[in-house]
């Protein structure tokens, strides 16, 4: 007869699972919307581990949906290809050359990664782009900027019918103008408009940083749109962290129930926010 002694680290495993129960049956049918981007795209082990989390929300029940981003991608691409860029108030100028060396790296080389890296760990992830089947109709941010988008319609009915399917969108950040032009859209901006017409339960905007942090340098676990725009008044948010607290107000606005800003670098980051009573990052809702 073979023994076995049970070790520590199964029985906190087992624990782990048994407190999750709760929060498996919170987020069951839930729509979650990921926006994937920073450092952790370009590591083949850190893009596996986030492929595998995916796997496992779609497998409890979860509806994710990822955005992702590709600027380092898309500066080396600019760089190899010996194409300039311009730059107006510190913002890249997207023109015709620039704007189909973007659609190549990102609904080509970037989607498909991620899409391949959800497949290998026995999803079923879909790549598109808001091109596809009308999902994300664009107006110009700024003539001065070019080709860059502000998403004005969305229809999220492709997404719908993919995540009845059991299947994973995997979403670029392009979309079309109304006379057919291709235009860039930022990958916060693009993850928050999908949210919303999607009335999304949770936004997770995956970052560099810790969250949200306050006057003492304390990442900020939960915060309300009237403490946001506060601390923005204020100058205690600064730099990017406005752009993508603006985008979470956005979100919220249109219908989300909740957005966390998180650090994507800290492993199972998703898990911890979703599946775990301390979470991840900082909470923003109404």
């Amino acid at each position: 007869m073979k023994t076995q002694n049970m070790n520590r680290d199964w029985i906190a495993t087992a624990r782990t699972l048994s407190q999750a129960l709760p929060y498996l049956q919170r987020y069951t049918g839930a729509t979650v919307v990921i926006k994937f981007g920073g450092n952790a795209m370009g590591d083949d082990e850190e893009m596996a581990s986030f492929a595998r989390d995916i796997v496992l929300m779609r497998q409890v029940g979860v509806k994710p949906v990822v955005v992702h981003g590709g600027g380092p991608m898309i500066n080396a691409m600019l760089d190899k290809l010996q194409i300039e860029s311009h730059f107006v108030n510190g913002k890249r100028v997207t023109d015709k050359a620039t704007v189909e060396v973007v659609e190549m790296v990102l609904s080509g080389r970037v989607n498909k990664r991620i899409v391949q890296a959800i497949n290998a760990e026995g999803g079923k992830a879909v790549g598109l782009s808001g091109k596809d089947a009308g999902l994300v109709t664009c107006d110009q941010t700024n003539p001065d900027l070019g080709f860059v988008g502000t998403p004005s319609d969305v229809d999220v009915s492709v997404l719908r019918d993919l995540a009845a399917a059991e299947a994973i969108p995997v979403i670029a950040p392009l979309g079309a103008g109304r006379n057919g032009e291709t235009y860039n859209i930022n990958g916060d901006t693009m993850a928050g408009a999908i949210a919303a017409a999607l009335k999304a339960d949770r936004l997770l905007l995956l970052t560099d940083v810790e969250g949200v942090k306050g006057a003492d340098g304390e990442v900020l676990t939960e915060l309300t749109p009237t403490q946001i725009r506060e601390m923005t008044e204020s100058g205690v948010i600064a730099g990017g962290m406005i752009p993508k607290t603006e985008t979470a107000l956005d979100a919220i606005e249109g219908g989300v129930r909740a957005v966390v800003i998180l650090d994507g670098r800290a492993p199972n980051a998703c898990l911890l926010e979703l599946y775990t009573d301390h979470g991840a990052g900082s909470l923003i809702r109404a």
